[in-house]
């Protein structure tokens, strides 16, 4: 798992009953991206994010969030 993000992508993709597949070609992707930002193993860019909070119509935030566990990144 990604340190520090989680997120719901499986939940709300379950939620409308689509498959990795059909939420891959939605959001102009793979159903491998899809599978690996479900699991943590990949953290999607910022525009990838957005894409997919628009196509399930939510703002990014429901989808993704930091753990509590997370810790802030170092100050420059």
């Amino acid at each position: 798992m990604s340190p520090g993000l989680g997120n719901r992508l499986k939940v709300l993709r379950a939620e409308r009953n689509w498959t990795q597949a059909e939420l891959a070609e939605r959001a102009s992707v793979t159903r491998k991206t899809i599978n690996t930002i479900e699991r943590g193993v990949f953290v999607p860019s910022t525009v990838l994010a957005l894409r997919l909070a628009r196509v399930f119509g939510v703002p990014v935030e429901a989808i993704f969030h930091l753990d509590e566990s997370a810790t802030d990144p170092p100050r420059s």
